[in-house]
């Protein structure tokens, strides 16, 4: 995984090669996806959930820049998978999960790994988790027809989100967006699905 989807689509950062590269992924997974665990496409983790191809975590972890000190907050943890890659580079990760299922899941994952700087929550993706930021990154674990304020706002001066954006008619498009001052810069061409919450409102033309 690391040398034939990752180095080999413009992965760089050592520190996280490292992490992805030793960590257990198929822990994250369905027993009956276990065997599939590191291919280089979205898994289905039930109800429209997935754990997204290592490739596209990689690139949206490595676009964020992350520092030793950094707060994170991980929108759509579903097992655990990206807030255990992200607790390895970061100074503490909030996972928030709607599913609680696989909030438990990821307690347990994280827990068998002894990662202790990650707290898994519940509640809906698309709210963020206010009560424990601000927060200099945040990853939303899927795709986005939409990006809420109320997410954007729990960054801190000068923090960074990474997702993918699916806008109407489009291929999803990896972006970095940046807080104070604002940007946002397309990354990569990405397949991922849209994650419940995220949905736009539908319009209508007349």
């Amino acid at each position: 995984m690391v040398d034939n989807q990752l180095r080999a689509n413009k992965v760089v950062d050592e520190a996280l090669l490292a992490v992805m590269g030793r960590l257990p992924r198929e822990l994250f997974v369905p027993l009956h996806l276990r065997g599939i665990a590191y291919v280089d496409e979205d898994l289905p983790l039930g109800n429209a959930r997935y754990l997204i191809e290592p490739m596209v975590l990689a690139r949206l972890i490595q676009a964020a820049e992350l520092k030793p000190g950094d707060k994170v907050l991980d929108i759509g943890a579903a097992t655990g998978y990206s807030t255990a890659v992200l607790g390895s580079l970061a100074a503490s990760v909030v996972a928030l999960e709607s599913d609680p299922r696989l909030a438990e899941r990821a307690r347990a994952n994280l827990s068998e790994l002894a990662i202790a700087n990650a707290t898994v929550t519940t509640g809906p993706l698309e709210a963020g988790h206010a009560a424990l930021g601000p927060y200099d990154v945040v990853l939303i674990g899927g795709a986005v027809e939409r990006l809420p304020r109320a997410v954007v706002d729990q960054l801190s001066h000068g923090g960074r989100l990474v997702t993918v954006m699916r806008r109407r008619d489009r291929v999803g498009e990896a972006v970095l967006h940046r807080r104070s001052p604002a940007a946002e810069i397309a990354l990569f061409d990405a397949a991922t699905p849209v994650m419940p919450g995220f949905v736009a409102e539908p319009s209508f033309v007349f």
